[in-house]
């Protein structure tokens, strides 16, 4: 009934804020986080990124994609992020307390703006999109040891 309940209140305001799911290894966020966007109004796609499982050399070109040429063995027609995929529908980062401190500070940029800049780009993209995040670490205990931004859980 919790979580239940939980889920309920979280429906009601994944169009206007993010959303974090916390809990032990195998207790569903995944799938709350699809139930979420399924529920939502949304039009756009699930997107889902483990942010435990992404090299942190990759994570940025990952997130934000590239533009032609922007660094050696890019694609040379570029990248499109995972923020951009999400455009009108859900960003779903699991794992967040894993993601590098550099890149939590692009992520509230994005967030604060919502436009997305590819790495060796001067042009911003507009992108609306839902954001879920998850972890199964102790979020308070991350920041108090400097390793998670604090505004990062209050925005």
């Amino acid at each position: 009934p919790a979580v239940s309940k939980n889920i309920e209140r979280a429906s009601k305001v994944i169009s206007r804020l993010p959303v974090i799911l916390l809990g032990e290894s195998g207790v569903g966020k995944d799938v709350s986080a699809q139930h979420l966007h399924t529920e939502s109004e949304c039009s756009g796609k699930f997107i889902s990124i483990n942010c435990a499982s992404i090299p942190e050399t990759l994570i940025e070109s990952e997130l934000f994609g590239y533009q032609g040429g922007a660094f050696t063995g890019a694609d040379k027609k570029g990248h499109k992020g995972r923020i951009e995929e999400a455009h009108k529908g859900t960003l779903f980062l699991d794992e967040i307390g894993d993601m590098p401190l550099a890149m939590q500070s692009r992520l509230l940029r994005v967030l604060e703006t919502r436009q997305v800049n590819p790495l060796g780009s001067n042009v911003e993209k507009n992108v609306t999109f839902q954001l879920i995040c998850a972890t199964n670490v102790d979020l308070a205990q991350l920041v108090e040891s400097g390793g998670f931004r604090k505004d990062c859980i209050t925005v």
